[in-house]
């Protein structure tokens, strides 16, 4: 069974390059292009995994994973953010708020299957 993926980023490319990666692992991809649309997706669907980017519009990654955090259905789903940032203090605020893992852009997208696989534990 696919496990199915929710992928959270303003950028069209990131997405792609996102969706190709891990529909080609086997994966069930979702998108989404901002934090509230990811946060509207995530209550409607059942993810396995989410990947989300930090910085977007409308509502930021962090926002995102605190108000999923929230919902009783999505304190085990693992989440990982996909971000250009790699600052110590936004890591750490990123597992406070509940994130998984933290993989920064430009991202290997082997490294990206790898991750997920050992997230999902598939």
């Amino acid at each position: 069974m696919s496990a199915n993926i929710l992928t959270v980023d303003d950028s069209a490319s990131i997405r792609l390059t996102t969706k190709m990666t891990l529909t080609n692992a086997g994966y069930t991809v979702t998108e989404a292009a901002d934090g509230a649309q990811g946060l509207a997706a995530a209550k409607a669907g059942h993810y396995d995994l989410i990947i989300t980017d930090l910085n977007m519009p409308v509502m930021d990654g962090l926002t995102m994973i605190e108000e999923l955090r929230k919902l009783p259905t999505h304190t085990g789903v693992p989440i990982i953010f996909l971000t250009t940032e790699s600052d110590a203090d936004l890591k750490a605020r990123a597992k406070a708020a509940g994130a998984t893992g933290w993989l920064t852009k430009p991202f290997d997208p082997e490294n990206l299957v790898k991750i997920a696989r050992k997230v999902l534990g598939k």
